[in-house]
């Protein structure tokens, strides 16, 4: 084995973390913010992106002001549409920066990353969050700038974290056989489809038991075992 690839929230960084403290950080400036910032381009394309969408499933056309609206109500959603993880990035970026935001991680995980690393393995980030959002969780960490530890960051502009051929593609991005990468997930459904296509698995089972689905579990990363 020698690569690790991980997913963040239930994995690497608790889920209360991301849905009672990050999700209402963003939603509560997310109007403020895109109206703060209209003259950027990527602003724009978030709203169009988000029109788009809207027409396409509902085939209704909305202004600005209605696709905020939008963006907000995919938050209480948790939809992972990419113009939302876009917008939510940029608003932590910026929460990290000022200090209003740190980035948690589990006690045991800074010391796993220094191992795994001083064993000579590569390690990489898979999260539905964007690769801009990955790095200002890991770059402002209450630990310190863990970034240093990752090789890669990956995001759904690969593909979607419940499809096979999204690690098919990692897979060739990292140039590695399946068979000598470990990914570390929360979601069954994960680890499966990484699985089908030859990825060693191990499930984080973080708070309660879930039932055993074929993947090693683990409750810290301490207990992985190569």
């Amino acid at each position: 084995m020698k690569y690790i690839l991980m997913d963040i929230e239930g994995t690497t960084t608790s889920i209360s973390f991301v849905h009672d403290v990050l999700f209402p950080y963003s939603k509560s400036r997310i109007a403020s913010f895109i109206n703060t910032h209209r003259c950027n381009d990527t602003i724009n394309e978030i709203l169009t992106e988000t029109k788009k969408t809207v027409e396409l499933e509902n085939q209704l056309q909305i202004d600005d002001d209605q696709a905020i609206a939008q963006l907000m109500s995919w938050i209480d959603l948790d939809r992972k549409h990419p113009a939302l993880k876009n917008i939510q990035g940029m608003i932590w970026s910026e929460g990290y920066q000022s200090g209003e935001l740190k980035g948690q991680v589990y006690p045991e995980v800074p010391q796993a990353l220094l191992d795994w690393k001083n064993a000579g393995i590569k390690l990489g980030i898979y999260s539905s969050g964007s690769i801009a959002a990955q790095k200002v969780l890991f770059g402002y960490s209450i630990f310190g700038d863990l970034n240093e530890f990752f090789v890669n960051n990956f995001d759904t502009s690969i593909g979607n974290k419940r499809e096979e051929n999204s690690y098919i593609k990692i897979a060739q991005e990292i140039k590695l056989p399946p068979n000598e990468i470990l990914f570390l997930s929360d979601i069954s459904e994960e680890l499966d489809a990484a699985k089908k296509v030859g990825f060693l698995t191990t499930q984080l089972v973080r708070l309660e038991a879930v039932p055993y689905n074929g993947h090693p579990q683990v409750k810290t990363f301490q207990e992985i075992e190569f």
